[in-house]
């Protein structure tokens, strides 16, 4: 059984997709930082200021007027974060279209390093084995 594990282990998905979940998750890092460092400012910036992940409704409990969505997180009350939820649909949507786009440059060049190379165009090498044959036969009758 343990041999099994190890032709297991040793086999190469495995390995790819242990690389591929590493990759994954160093890619998706980088993707949210760049929604939430660089992207998420510049529409904050393009539909004035607002923020997003601070919107929410108190359903039940006392929350201070004004209060941010951690505090009233900790205060206890029931609340609807509906700008939080609207926040992650966003980065969701970047983070999809980024690695759509990042799926569709490697396919592209995937395609490319398939494409099998021009062919040259057929040169002719002289007659065949079976001109010259028929030529020979014609020779013999001739004489």
């Amino acid at each position: 059984m343990l041999q099994e594990f190890k032709d297991f282990i040793a086999k190469g998905n495995v390995m790819d997709m242990a690389v591929g979940i590493i990759v994954g998750a160093a890619f998706t890092a980088i993707v949210k930082s760049m929604v939430s460092d660089l992207l998420n400012p510049i529409i904050g910036l393009v539909i004035g200021g607002l923020d997003f992940s601070n919107m929410y409704l108190v359903l039940s409990g006392d929350v201070a007027a004004g209060s941010s969505l951690e505090a009233a997180r900790e205060s206890g009350a029931a609340i609807f974060a509906y700008g939080a939820f609207a926040t992650a649909v966003i980065n969701f949507l970047i983070i999809a279209f980024v690695v759509f786009m990042l799926v569709r440059m490697v396919n592209r060049i995937r395609a490319a390093a398939e494409k099998p190379d021009e062919v040259a165009p057929a040169v002719p090498t002289g007659p065949s084995e079976l001109d010259v044959l028929i030529d020979i036969r014609d020779a013999l009758k001739k004489s």
